[in-house]
């Protein structure tokens, strides 16, 4: 026997986000993403055609198994999570092929953040913007560092939904 349904979760959500609550996220937000939004011109290898196709691929790299051994005790060391150094990690690769010092993400989170939702099926997946000032030529600590902060402050605000977040930002 389930403590909840999603429905009740559907109405938590909706209560949850009003007010105070909803006012206070899109705040932090705006303060977060606002400004320009730096385009992602990746180098490519020949021209973009007219039309898109929207035919992609899928590509493996296995890591050997000592290499990932010694990110996890990296991981372990600085208190980071292996997702926040993969996160400094294709950052700092974009940052690189872009020379942009304002790099944003798109990253998905599982959203349940309360012990009666665990159980439930369900879409409670969310989109979080992660935003990372590369400023400043920083190490790769510092930039684990800065990602870190990142993360934890967008965990902290992940119960507004992006469709949400986008419809009162209006993004160009």
């Amino acid at each position: 026997e389930l403590p909840i349904q999603y429905a009740d979760y559907a109405v938590w959500q909706r209560r949850h986000l009003a007010g105070e609550a909803l006012d206070a996220q899109l705040r932090y937000w705006k303060g977060r993403l606002g400004g320009e939004f730096p385009p992602l011109n990746l180098p490519t290898d020949r021209p973009r055609p007219m039309s898109q196709s929207f035919r992609g691929a899928t590509s493996f790299l296995p890591l050997p198994a000592t290499l990932m051994m010694e990110i996890r005790a990296l991981c372990q060391r600085r208190r980071d999570t292996l997702y926040m150094l993969l996160l400094t990690a294709f950052t700092s690769l974009l940052r690189r092929y872009t020379r942009l010092d304002d790099i944003i993400i798109g990253s998905p989170i599982a959203n349940r953040t309360r012990v009666e939702t665990e159980g439930l099926i369900g879409f409670f997946v969310n989109t979080l913007a992660l935003r990372t000032d590369l400023s400043g030529d920083p190490s790769f600590s510092e930039l684990l560092q800065r990602a870190r902060a990142v993360a934890l402050e967008a965990y902290g605000r992940q119960d507004i939904p992006f469709e949400l977040l986008v419809e009162r930002l209006k993004p160009e």
